[in-house]
C-alpha cells in the first residue's frame, strides 16, 4: 500500500474515533444520588458513632450508599461509565442506604465482612484511594471501623458456640 493512501486511512480513521468520542460525551449513565434517608439506612436502624460516620463517608459511601459524591472527571466518557459499574458492583455486594433489606443474619455477615476485609487491607480499594488520597485509612481509623462493625454484628447477632 503506497504511503499517501496509508496515511489517508489512518487521518481518516482517527476522525471517526474522534467523533465516537464526541458523540459518547453525551450519553451519561443515571447518578447516584439521593438526598433523602431511607428509613433502611444502616444510621437509621443502628447506633452509628459520629467518628465512625466520618470513616464511612470518607471511604466507604461513594460506593457503598445511595449517595456518591462524583469527582470531575465523571463528566468524561467513558470514565463515567468505569465510575457506574463500580458503583453498581459496590452497592451490589453492600450498600448501607438499604441495609435493613437484608434479615438480621445477612446483616451481621456483612458487617463481619467489612471488618475481614478492612483488616485485610481489601477496603477502600486501592484503585479509589489512588485519586482519593483522603480515603486511605489510618491504622487507628481502620481500628475503629473493625471494632464497631464487628460489635455491631454481635449485637444482631451472637456468634454461636458448639
Amino acid at each position: 500500500m503506497e504511503t499517501g493512501k496509508r496515511n489517508y486511512i489512518i487521518k481518516k480513521g482517527f476522525v471517526w474515533l474522534l467523533a465516537a468520542f464526541l458523540v459518547i460525551q453525551f450519553i451519561h449513565p443515571a447518578r447516584n444520588e439521593n438526598t433523602t434517608v431511607s428509613a433502611k439506612d444502616i444510621d437509621v436502624l443502628y447506633p452509628v458513632p459520629d467518628s465512625v460516620k466520618l470513616v464511612l463517608q470518607k471511604a466507604c459511601m461513594d460506593c457503598h450508599s445511595n449517595n456518591t459524591r462524583y469527582p470531575w472527571y465523571n463528566k468524561i466518557q467513558p470514565v463515567a461509565w468505569w465510575l457506574n459499574d463500580h458503583i453498581n458492583e459496590g452497592k451490589g455486594e453492600l450498600n448501607f442506604s438499604e441495609f435493613g433489606t437484608r434479615t438480621p443474619e445477612k446483616q451481621a455477615k456483612k458487617l463481619r465482612k467489612v471488618a475481614k476485609e478492612v483488616q485485610e487491607g481489601g477496603m477502600p480499594l486501592s484503585s479509589y484511594t489512588w485519586i482519593h488520597k483522603d480515603a486511605k485509612l489510618t491504622a487507628q481509623e481502620k481500628d475503629m471501623l473493625i471494632n464497631w462493625a464487628n460489635g455491631l454484628a454481635d449485637k444482631i447477632q451472637p456468634k454461636t458456640t458448639m
